[in-house]
């Protein structure tokens, strides 16, 4: 972390600032190891690999952690040459590409994929999550001067309400404990006229209803990463064969390779290679039946979370990964 960034850092437990107690490594204007303490109890917190954490190593999403450091420059289109994480970042939020002045908040970073497309747009970052995938991003982005990797739970962030002009949560709401009180948490975020875009796995007949991995995922959810990697990537790799036929039935094939349990882009990246097509096959594939947690919404119960949380402006659209909603905290909210 940067020594500059400090102000954005509160104890999560009482909400008073932090203090750099200790700075054992430097790098640059980085710090690599070192401590942070909140001087009045006296509780710190580890910098370690140039990030403060606030949890254990490890915790019910350690799947990710797992996978993100496993697959850490699969999803990013610097890796695939496909550009579709920076087309979501910009479909979702639709903030525009200079956010000069700005602080974003990104929630659950996995592998960086969209935190390098917020960089872009000068915006100063702050990047979490609970998982040891924010090491994965620290790899390749923790020199990037206007980010702030932390390593932390969203139910207790350690940084000021109220703090951010935008708020952006990607593929994680459903695979917490508790959905509706996360995103709670980041409307909680928000300065005065900030903007949230999340998004959410629907609650539909074909993507909930009859879809396969729900039936599975009791039998795979509580499984060590490490076995059940093994297992996914050798199931995708002898049925791979197979999907590439099924896949070209008219209208239906993309969608019955899904329901075999292998995840299948061909429809969605049509110029994708077979290998990576594949790659990315093995990774999502394990990410359907590996979290802990996986609760999809209805797009009702997507809004109403919204309205709980009084926000106006507020939209829920069908996009790329389920239901995306967008809202804006009144500017007239005192802080």
């Amino acid at each position: 972390m940067r020594e500059r960034h400090i102000g954005l850092l509160v104890d999560p437990t009482n909400g008073r600032p932090l203090q750099i107690s200790r700075s054992d490594q430097r790098k640059d204007k980085e710090i690599i190891e070192g401590e942070l303490r909140e001087p009045v109890s006296g509780v710190t917190y580890p910098i370690t690999g140039g990030i403060p954490r606030f949890v254990p190593a490890e915790s019910y999403a350690a799947n990710f952690g797992f996978q993100w450091n496993r697959h850490a420059a699969t999803q990013h289109d610097t890796h695939s040459g496909l550009g579709i994480s920076a087309k979501r970042f910009r479909d979702v939020t639709k903030w525009g590409s200079d956010l000069h002045g700005w602080h974003v908040l990104e929630a659950g970073c996995g592998s960086g994929r969209f935190t390098t497309h917020a960089l872009a747009t000068g915006a100063t970052v702050v990047s979490f999550d609970v998982s040891r995938s924010v090491d994965a991003v620290a790899a390749q982005l923790g020199t990037r001067d206007n980010l702030l990797l932390i390593q932390a739970d969203i139910y207790a962030l350690p940084l000021r309400p109220h703090s951010f002009e935008g708020v952006y949560c990607f593929g994680v709401l459903q695979h917490t404990p508790r959905p509706k009180d996360s995103f709670m948490a980041l409307c909680r975020m928000l300065a005065p006229g900030g903007r949230i875009a999340t998004d959410v796995y629907p609650k539909t007949i074909g993507r909930y209803w009859l879809n396969t991995k729900y039936c599975v995922r009791p039998l795979t959810r509580g499984m060590r990463p490490e076995t059940l990697y093994r297992l996914t990537r050798g199931y995708v790799e002898r049925v791979w064969p197979l999907a590439r036929t099924v896949r070209k039935i008219p209208r239906v094939g993309p969608t019955l390779v899904w329901r075999m349990l292998v995840a299948d882009y061909s429809r969605e990246f049509p110029t994708a290679s077979d290998e990576q097509l594949k790659e990315w096959a093995v990774l999502d594939t394990f990410d359907m039946l590996s979290p802990a947690y996986d609760y999809p919404q209805t797009a009702s119960e997507f809004r109403s979370w919204h309205e709980s949380a009084e926000l106006i402006d507020i939209e829920i659209v069908w996009g790329h990964n389920g239901w995306e909603g967008r809202g804006m905290l009144p500017r007239d909210r005192r802080k």
